[in-house]
């Protein structure tokens, strides 16, 4: 399984959904799971994204697909970054 820090800014729909059922965002997570994709960390932020996001993924496709179905709800925009421990990328460069 892959990393992958997401960062999610809500659209003015998906500020009123998640205002009217905040427990929304743990639904979605779940629809996540069935798409093979977990939910590692979570996080609600300030600035100029809403949540950041930390999630396994079995590669590039599954993290697009999830951005495609999620985006073409209207509710959320996401930026999707691949992570690579710091180990690792070391490993590679030697």
């Amino acid at each position: 399984m892959a990393t992958y820090v997401i960062l999610s800014t809500l659209t003015d729909e998906g500020r009123k959904t998640i205002k009217e059922n905040p427990s929304r965002i743990l639904e979605v997570n779940k629809e996540l799971a069935k798409m093979g994709i977990k939910v590692k960390e979570q996080y609600a932020v300030m600035g100029p994204y809403d949540f950041v996001n930390i999630i396994e993924a079995k590669d590039n496709e599954a993290v697009m697909k999830m951005s495609l179905e999620l985006g073409a709800r209207g509710s959320v925009q996401l930026m999707s970054l691949a992570a690579i421990p710091v180990s690792d990328m070391i490993k590679k460069m030697k």
